[in-house]
């Protein structure tokens, strides 16, 4: 067997600009700078004796092998995750680096509770986090980039185990200058589709929402135009129409500063499930369950 096999940061620079397709974002996503990835993958090809990559001004273009290279390259990585689990499983649970994802609609609202529990519970811990919406959470997740990903349900998240936390309701919002005439709370068929303003594709939330009020007309009529809840915010307050917003949001202060006021939903089912998920089969399963608890509880 020869001696001078690839390492696995060089399979690492690799796989991220077959991900990306550019070597900038390649070098973000490695957290390193562009020459040094740049390097990395020239010893590659080097040590390799071929190239793996096309490079012009314009277009990074994988050759043939080049992508079948990236493609092994990425079944390794996932051994060698599945080897340094296996060390982190056998040692003192909840210590060392763990990189956890979190969806925008948690992210912003939840984790300043959680992280302070955290560090005083667990304190050789190191969390990285990493905001994504739920489908690159969930891809990042497959493809080893993060251990498990705090995200709600329900949600195709592939072939992962989950642990519920705790419901998270959702409510109406609107200018207060509406709100005069409405009930305590509002049914969905109270609900102008035409004014409902909705986070743009990719944000589960939006499927979440449209699933509470059961009413199917609505994914056509409502505006699916926010990039996050404070956007969505600030055009309630603004009179460009009504959303619905989690409570953990609410009760976050995100309507602090603004005329815009809350009701609940009156519907079957009103809420969303927040929920931490990984990849299934993981040694770390047990400690992943006893960080659920700790979010739980934390929460």
């Amino acid at each position: 067997m020869s001696i001078y096999l690839p390492t696995l940061k060089q399979l690492q620079y690799l796989v991220a600009l077959h991900e990306h397709g550019h070597f900038g974002q390649a070098a973000a996503a490695s957290f390193v700078t562009q020459s040094t990835l740049s390097a990395g993958l020239r010893e590659l090809e080097s040590l390799l004796g071929l190239p793996l990559v096309e490079r012009t001004r314009r277009v990074v273009r994988f050759t043939p092998v080049g992508d079948r290279i990236a493609g092994q390259a990425r079944r390794v990585l996932a051994e060698a995750e599945k080897l340094a689990d296996l060390a982190r499983a056998a040692g003192k649970p909840l210590s060392g680096d763990l990189r956890m994802g979190v969806i925008p609609t948690i992210a912003p609202f939840l984790l300043p509770r959680l992280l302070p529990k955290l560090r005083a519970d667990w304190p050789d811990l190191k969390l990285y986090l990493r905001e994504e919406v739920s489908s690159q959470a969930c891809d990042s997740l497959a493809r080893g980039r993060l251990d498990c990903v705090l995200l709600a349900l329900p949600f195709r998240c592939g072939d992962v185990e989950t642990v519920d936390l705790f419901e998270d309701r959702l409510q109406i919002a609107m200018p207060a200058r509406e709100a005069g005439a409405k009930s305590v709370s509002i049914a969905p068929d109270e609900i102008d589709e035409t004014r409902l303003l909705l986070l743009e594709d990719g944000h589960c939330l939006k499927d979440h929402a449209l699933a509470a009020c059961n009413r199917p007309e609505m994914a056509s009529e409502a505006a699916m135009l926010g990039t996050s809840l404070h956007t969505l915010v600030q055009m309630v307050d603004n009179g460009l129409g009504l959303t619905l917003l989690p409570e953990m949001a609410i009760q976050a202060g995100i309507l602090n500063g603004t005329d815009v006021v809350a009701r609940p939903l009156d519907a079957e089912h009103p809420a969303r499930r927040i929920a931490l998920a990984w990849r299934k089969g993981s040694p770390r399963a047990k400690e992943f369950a006893l960080l659920a608890d700790a979010l739980r509880d934390a929460a």
